[in-house]
C-alpha cells in the first residue's frame, strides 16, 4: 500500500484547517518589540513557530481561504502548524526517505525560483527589448489581411444552388444564417479579419483568388464545402515596439533566463549516471520506503 505524498499532506492539512479555523491558539506575547520573520508566535513542546512560517504558510492556500478576515486566516493558519507540529512530532527523530527526498527537492526548487526571481528583476530592459523587437520585425513587411464571409455545407450541390439564389439577387448574409452549419452564421456568415495561415491551404487559397465583393464557386475542405465571399482586403502596418512591448517580454525574460542557465550549466561539472537505469523505476514508490 502507497503512503500519503507530501502533497496529499497538504491538502489534508487545508482540510483540516477549514474545519479548525476558530480552535484556539497558545501565542507567545510579542509585546514591546517590532514583529519580523523570526518573531515566535507560539511553541509546540518547545518548537517555535514564527510568524515568517505563518506568512509562507499563506502564500500556499486556495484563493477561496484569502478572502477571509485577517483575524479568522490568522488564527486559522497558526492552528494549521501546530496541528502539523504535534502530527509531526510522532513520527520520531528518523526522517522518513520520501519526506528526506522532498524536502531536498522543494529546497533545490525554492532556490532555483529565487534566483531566477532575481535574473527576471533586470531582464526586460528597452535594450534587450529593443533587440527582440529587431530579431522579430526587422525584415517585416506589410501584411496582407483579408475580410471574408462564407456559407458551409455538406454537399457541393447544396453549395451549387446556393450560388444560384445568389446569382438571383439573394442576400449573401441572408442565405448563411438560412443554410450554413458554421458558427458564422449568426453573423451573416462574416469571418472577420485573418492572415495568412489563419485558414486550412484550399479556403485561403480561394479567398486569395478573389475580387473584393466576388463569390467564390464551390470549396471543399475538410470541413465540408463553402460558399465565400470576399469583402475587404488590406494591408497590415508592422507593428511598433510600443504596440508588441508586452508580447516581446515573456520571450525577453525567457532569453535572460536561458542564457544564464546555459552559462551556469557550461562552467558546471555535470555526470550522468543512468546508463544502467531502467526508465520505469522512476514510477516505482517502493524505493522511497526506508
Amino acid at each position: 500500500m502507497q503512503k500519503p505524498t507530501r502533497n496529499a499532506f497538504t491538502s489534508l492539512s487545508v482540510a483540516v484547517f477549514a474545519l479548525w479555523a476558530a480552535g484556539p491558539v497558545v501565542a507567545q506575547d510579542t509585546a514591546g518589540s517590532a514583529p519580523d520573520a523570526d518573531s515566535v508566535v507560539a511553541t509546540v513542546n518547545g518548537t517555535e513557530i514564527t510568524l515568517g512560517q505563518m506568512i509562507m504558510a499563506r502564500t500556499t492556500l486556495p484563493e477561496q481561504y484569502l478572502a477571509l478576515p485577517d483575524d479568522v486566516l490568522f488564527t486559522g493558519i497558526l492552528d494549521q502548524l501546530i496541528q502539523q507540529s504535534v502530527l509531526a512530532e510522532t513520527a520520531g527523530d528518523e526522517m522518513p526517505a520520501r519526506v528526506r527526498i522532498s524536502l531536498e527537492n522543494e529546497r533545490r526548487a525554492l532556490l532555483a525560483a529565487s534566483v531566477v526571481d532575481d535574473i527576471l528583476q533586470g531582464a526586460v530592459t528597452q535594450e534587450a527589448l529593443q533587440e527582440a523587437y529587431d530579431e522579430a520585425f526587422a525584415d517585416a513587411e506589410p501584411a496582407r489581411e483579408w475580410n471574408a464571409s462564407h456559407i458551409l455545407v455538406d454537399s457541393e450541390e447544396e453549395a451549387l444552388e446556393l450560388i444560384e439564389r445568389l446569382e438571383a439577387g439573394e442576400e449573401f448574409a441572408d442565405l448563411a444564417q438560412e443554410a450554413s452549419s458554421d458558427t458564422s452564421a449568426a453573423s451573416g456568415g462574416e469571418l472577420g479579419w485573418f492572415a495568412s495561415g489563419m485558414m486550412v491551404p484550399d479556403f485561403e487559397a480561394a479567398v486569395v483568388s478573389l475580387e473584393v465583393g466576388a463569390v467564390s464557386a464551390p470549396v471543399q475542405t475538410q470541413f465540408g464545402w463553402h460558399v465565400v465571399k470576399m469583402n475587404e482586403t488590406r494591408l497590415r502596418d508592422v507593428p511598433t515596439l510600443e504596440a508588441v512591448a508586452d508580447e516581446l517580454r515573456p520571450q525577453v525574460e525567457r532569453a535572460a533566463v536561458q542564457a544564464r542557465l546555459d552559462e551556469l550549466t557550461a562552467a558546471a561539472t555535470i555526470e550522468r549516471s543512468v546508463d544502467d537505469l531502467d526508465p520505469a523505476l522512476i514510477k516505482n514508490l517502493d524505493l522511497l520506503e526506508n
